[in-house]
């Protein structure tokens, strides 16, 4: 089933050379509900370039469950085009507090839902 969600990225690989990918970047996160997801394949370098995201940033994607892998976890992104960026990376401006805060939010919205 695909779906469009919200990931806050917080991992972030760099890019590999892949015979059957070109070339990829693991990138892991925290959906909107509070779970952990991890999108592989993803062809970072393929991106628009105002769509290469960066680490603690939210993203807006459509996935689907990556049934080729035997993680719970697993995900892929479903059309590259569809990548939407949602504001700036958060910052540690005060120190990791910010980073905290959106860890925190989505913890609580996620026992809302």
């Amino acid at each position: 089933m695909i779906e469009k969600r919200k990931i806050f990225i917080t991992v972030k690989t760099y890019p590999t050379l892949s015979k059957k990918y070109d070339e990829i970047v693991c990138t892991a996160g925290i959906l909107d509900d509070g779970s952990w997801a991890r999108i592989y394949p993803l062809p970072f370098r393929k991106l628009d370039y105002e769509n290469r995201y960066r680490k603690y940033q939210w993203m807006e994607i459509q996935l689907e469950k990556n049934t080729s892998d035997f993680r719970p976890e697993s995900y892929k992104i479903c059309d590259i085009a569809q990548v939407k960026l949602i504001g700036e990376p958060v910052g540690t401006t005060m120190g990791w507090a910010e980073r905290e805060n959106v860890l925190f939010l989505i913890k609580i919205q996620s026992t809302l839902i």
